[in-house]
């Protein structure tokens, strides 16, 4: 009995690292959304968020995606079947205007860029599965001066006009 348990255990551990395989996207077709943040009045950081909708043509459809963002990997969240979302935050001024490249990567890839940064590379000589472009415009800080100074202004001016204007009437 106890020997037929210890066989049934081993063929299991032989048959798991094949039921366990990484599942990798050949050939990927790739539609993104793109969403930055333009307005910085209002929001204390400027926030990215990607959406990305893959199809493989190997008909992959149990992806695992990693996404390398500004030199740090993060995962992608599964969003629905073939659909992945990967968002990022960080002061304004530490996310300019200009075009951003985030990296997708499937298991595999992710374990060789964690290799080549463990080895004291950044990892760029690995290449994605695809990359999209996020292209930020910048944030919008809102006007030099504020609206309610102005309209202070033109009030404190109409006021002063009335009571000269009735000072000089009275006289």
């Amino acid at each position: 009995m106890a020997t037929s348990t210890k066989m049934l255990a081993l063929a299991i551990l032989a048959v798991l690292p094949v039921l366990m395989k990484a599942s990798t996207c050949i050939g990927p077709q790739v539609t993104s959304n793109v969403y930055t943040t333009s307005e910085a009045s209002m929001s204390i950081s400027t926030v990215f968020v990607v959406e990305v909708a893959v199809k493989c043509n190997n008909g992959e459809k149990d992806l695992l995606l990693f996404a390398d963002v500004n030199g740090h990997m993060v995962p992608a969240t599964q969003s629905g079947t073939g659909k992945f979302q990967v968002s990022w935050s960080d002061e304004h001024k530490k996310l300019p205007a200009g075009t951003y490249g985030v990296r997708f990567f499937d298991e595999e890839g992710y374990n060789a860029v964690r290799k080549e940064k463990r080895s004291g590379t950044d990892g760029s000589a690995v290449t994605p599965i695809f990359t999209v472009n996020v292209k930020h415009s910048g944030t919008w800080t809102g006007p030099y001066v504020q609206t309610e100074f102005v309209a202070t202004c033109v009030a404190l001016l109409v006021w002063y006009m009335a009571y000269r204007s009735k000072s000089f009437l009275m006289s």
